[in-house]
């Protein structure tokens, strides 16, 4: 005997657009990550060990993976709250650009500092340098969301 159950389109849109911006978190990362592993705006200590520093580290390899996965579940959210917004490379890029600037504001100018014991909102070498990583960030996740919005919309309609 099998059973069918009808989700509605809208229902199951939002894990999909989840399921994308995970993926396309990840492009974003990898592309901040490695502006994070060149930038040393502070005593010469490079960014993404600062990262590792949230859990009281200093590898490098800890900070990329620290990294990967906030960047994955700040893909994960834009996917689940703009995804329907950025499905065109236009949209989906200043959509990146902005929610880049959101997740600068919490990660970077207020949750990061106040872990480590920095005062919060502060601007200074390191989170000018921050700004523009997160803006790398942002314009990476909007872009490859909507690419993969396309390629998966093709995939799904059958059309090459």
């Amino acid at each position: 005997m099998t059973t069918t159950m009808q989700v509605s389109p809208r229902a199951a849109v939002i894990p999909l657009h989840a399921a994308w911006g995970a993926a396309a978190g990840v492009v974003g990362g990898i592309g901040m990550g490695i502006w994070m592993s060149v930038s040393r705006p502070m005593m010469d200590t490079a960014m993404i060990t600062m990262v590792a520093g949230l859990l009281g580290s200093t590898n490098a390899v800890a900070g990329w993976l620290i990294h990967l996965a906030i960047a994955v579940s700040f893909g994960l959210a834009f996917g689940a709250l703009l995804g329907s917004y950025a499905q065109k490379m236009v949209p989906a890029a200043v959509l990146g650009l902005g929610f880049g600037v959101v997740a600068w504001l919490i990660g970077a100018m207020w949750i990061m500092p106040a872990n480590m014991g920095m005062p919060v909102f502060e601007w200074n070498d390191v989170t000018s340098s921050s700004f523009g990583a997160h803006l790398v960030f942002g314009l990476l996740l909007g872009l490859a969301f909507a690419f993969i919005a396309s390629m998966m919309g093709k995939k799904r309609t059958g059309s090459a």
